[in-house]
């Protein structure tokens, strides 16, 4: 099995792969950097990782939706409902409360399986 180039070997070569584009592009988003100053740092062209940038999120997946069970159903007086589980397909299992938001679940599944849009 070929051993993974780090970001210096990639970005030396002429022609990238859309594997090795990916790495370049997700080490710029990791690094906190402006474009520029990760293309600086790097000596690419900016020009290069950003048209990169754009044509992997241009090819973003569909949608997927994981299996959700109804573990019992809220009755009436129980104080506005019960809690929600969500088995993931990893194994992990998220348990919210009654009045959650949902934009802090969907940080939570980001978190969890980032390889899953939400």
């Amino acid at each position: 099995m070929a051993k993974k180039a780090g970001i210096a070997e990639v970005v030396a070569r002429p022609y990238w792969r859309e594997v090795e584009a990916r790495r370049v592009v997700e080490a710029w988003r990791n690094s906190g950097e402006s474009l520029a100053g990760f293309a600086r740092r790097h000596r690419i062209d900016p020009g290069r990782v950003g048209r990169w940038a754009a044509r992997l999120e241009s090819e973003a997946e569909p949608v997927r939706f994981h299996p959700v069970r109804l573990a019992r159903r809220a009755e009436p007086g129980d104080g506005g409902g019960a809690a929600i589980e969500i088995d993931l397909v990893g194994g992990q299992r998220v348990r919210v409360g009654p009045g959650f938001q949902a934009a802090d679940l969907h940080r939570v599944l980001a978190v969890l399986d980032p390889g899953t849009p939400c």
